[in-house]
């Protein structure tokens, strides 16, 4: 099984993350690009809904098992290339020229909530999974492009109570507090995303320059974003 697949329906493109717990790492990071790209020019898809096959997760962000080995290793030009491609992914969510949503079909912890953060919209499933920013306690502060992308999608007051405390957040306290579109069972989760997605058959040209002029800004910060210093296993910027 392909670590990232998707299908077409209706001009939708229905991307399903098949790689465990979806932790980036360089494969899962390069091929969620490659599938992206794909899509743009082998499909007429005009809109793009991305989901988990893990029956409890999205996706837990940074691979750090993957990662701390060449940390301690002191391989700091495998460590910052890691951070140069997953900021790439995050651009590139961040910019598709099309309407792009996450269908947060379980847990999304970290480095898996900020990537929704880089989505239009996003679906939670109700029955089980949490919305969290462990970051305060693992002792890794956000970069700034992180900070971007997250305040726009989530109200400035919200994302200060997350990032300070760690809190847990449920579907429903994510719907009421504007980070999540809707709350949904995971019975109907991928319907609910699809059907919004099929609404939104727009021209991909018109979507992109939206785009480009709305979150332009956010581009930048992350383009000239140094990877973060790395000292005694921690991360600072």
């Amino acid at each position: 099984m392909p670590l990232i697949e998707y299908r077409i329906e209706n001009r939708v493109a229905v991307v399903t993350l098949n790689d465990g717990e979806n932790r980036f790492n360089p494969p899962f990071l390069q091929s969620f690009l490659d599938v992206l790209d794909e899509i743009v020019e082998k499909t007429d898809a005009n809109a793009l809904v991305v989901t988990s096959a893990h029956e409890k997760i999205f996706s837990n962000g940074i691979d750090l098992e993957w990662l701390f080995p060449y940390i301690q290793k002191g391989d700091m030009e495998t460590t910052k290339g890691f951070f140069y491609l997953m900021n790439k992914l995050f651009k590139r969510i961040l910019l598709y020229p099309m309407p792009t949503i996450a269908a947060i079909s379980g847990h999304a912890f970290a480095g898996g909530a900020i990537m929704s953060c880089a989505f239009d919209f996003r679906f939670m499933r109700s029955d089980r999974g949490f919305f969290c920013f462990p970051e305060v306690d693992l002792g890794i502060p956000f970069l700034p492009g992180m900070i971007a992308l997250i305040q726009k999608a989530i109200p400035r007051q919200t994302f200060q109570e997350l990032q300070l405390t760690g809190k847990r957040a449920t579907a429903e306290e994510c719907e009421a507090r504007h980070i999540v579109l809707k709350a949904c069972h995971r019975d109907n989760l991928m319907n609910e995303a699809i059907q919004f997605a099929k609404g939104l058959n727009k021209r991909r040209e018109v979507v992109a320059e939206m785009k480009r002029r709305m979150h332009g800004e956010i581009a930048r910060i992350i383009d000239e974003e140094d990877p973060p210093v790395i000292e005694s296993g921690t991360f600072s910027v």
